[in-house]
């Protein structure tokens, strides 16, 4: 029913990851694998939907707080996560990193340290350092088997009193780990005992593989958090704008409302994202279960491309995500070398593993959200640069 296949030319649409390439890797005749978006037109449903609002002809001032968008959201966490959500807890937001930024200011003072797992999405450095707190890292430990957390380790920064959040992603960007109950609920009680309010980014939830399903984070909070979301992953809608998440206790939502309509004047919102949502969330799973398999297919081709050509790598496809977090320490090449031969002879832009943290190093990540023909000039692109320089 749906053409993953079809290539669509985003060259002339203001588009971060083509038009402005150049930003980033200073060149503007690349072949990006960069930002995370794909290169997919968007579901049928929600381009009927936007087409059908446009015609009204009248776009002014809207209300995100109605019945459609609230019984939306509602339908969406329990049939596709099993979770019956309170609609009362419900919030809007521009995106989910203003609503990242926002409860940090409000959640602590400037000098207090925010608690991430590492290698962490870029933004949340920029969040935390831009908001005057500290970035207190728990580098994550790559096993053969995936992903861990040291709880340990975590307990030992959680505890310390400057530690006022942790700003949780998940499932995790970059390494596209998915948190397991026993690990959520330990860190809810870690959280708990030492007085850390949580902020769980879930913006990936609905690109989740593999054996362990997504576990919102209120199916597992004990006290203050905030769970922070939206559909422009999962739908390839995030130009539109708009988020929308929960906030468990009722003064800071308040205050976040406040914040969002009095002081920063974001209470209207993007009506069009209001629309998508809707259409998205009612109409919508068939075309995403769809092009689940598309993108899960297009990781498996990226593993058998890289494990033939470099069988010490291993690679294996993440739990989660269209982001494949690609470990190449086993091939002891330089990163910067690499993204020479990457930019100058392959002609790719593929995003540096430190782009991500310190612990990031000696990893690229790569956007397999696109048609299979651009992705293996990508993946090709990728092992001649290692040829290359090797």
């Amino acid at each position: 029913m749906f053409d993953f296949s079809k290539v669509v030319d985003r060259h002339g649409t203001w588009c971060t990851q083509w038009d402005y390439v150049a930003d980033r890797f200073g060149s503007a005749d690349l072949l990006p694998f960069t930002i995370s978006d794909m290169d997919f037109a968007t579901a049928p449903c929600i381009l009927e939907a936007l087409t059908q609002r446009l015609s009204h002809g009248v776009l002014g001032y809207s209300r995100w707080k109605n019945d459609e968008f609230l019984a939306a959201i509602q339908h969406w966490f329990l049939t596709r996560h099993n979770t019956k959500i309170d609609p009362q807890s419900l919030v809007y937001g521009p995106s989910v990193i203003y609503m990242v930024s926002e409860l940090i200011r409000q959640w602590s003072s400037a000098g207090d340290a925010v608690v991430i797992h590492t290698p962490a999405y870029d933004a949340f450095y920029k969040a935390i350092e831009g908001n005057q707190r500290v970035v207190r890292a728990v580098e994550l430990e790559k096993h053969t088997d995936g992903w861990y957390c040291d709880m340990t380790a975590l307990e030992n920064a959680l505890s310390r009193p400057e530690s006022k959040i942790l700003l949780l992603c998940s499932p995790q960007n970059p390494t596209g780990k998915v948190w397991t109950r026993d690990e959520l609920e330990t860190m809810a009680e870690l959280c708990q005992r030492h007085g850390v309010k949580v902020i769980s980014d879930e913006i990936h939830m609905d690109m989740v593989w593999g054996d362990h399903p997504h576990i919102p984070w209120s199916n597992v909070a004990r006290d203050s958090w905030a769970l922070l979301t939206s559909g422009s992953k999962s739908f390839n809608i995030p130009a539109l704008t708009g988020a929308y998440g929960m906030i468990e206790d009722a003064q800071s939502r308040n205050d976040y409302l406040s914040a969002l309509k009095g002081r920063d004047g974001l209470s209207s919102p993007a009506v069009l994202a209001l629309t998508a949502h809707i259409a998205a969330y009612q109409q919508g799973a068939s075309w995403l279960n769809a092009l689940r398999d598309y993108l899960a297919s297009n990781l498996h081709y990226v593993s058998r491309e890289l494990n033939a050509a470099f069988p010490e790598l291993s690679w294996q496809v993440p739990q989660s995500t269209y982001l494949a977090w690609i470990d190449l320490r086993p091939l002891n090449i330089d990163d910067r070398e690499l993204q020479e031969a990457l930019i100058h002879q392959q002609k790719v832009a593929i995003m540096p593993g430190y782009t991500y943290g310190e612990e990031g190093r000696g990893f690229v990540r790569l956007n397999a959200g696109c048609p299979r023909s651009k992705l293996e000039k990508g993946v090709q692109g990728l092992i001649n640069a290692i040829r290359t320089i090797r």
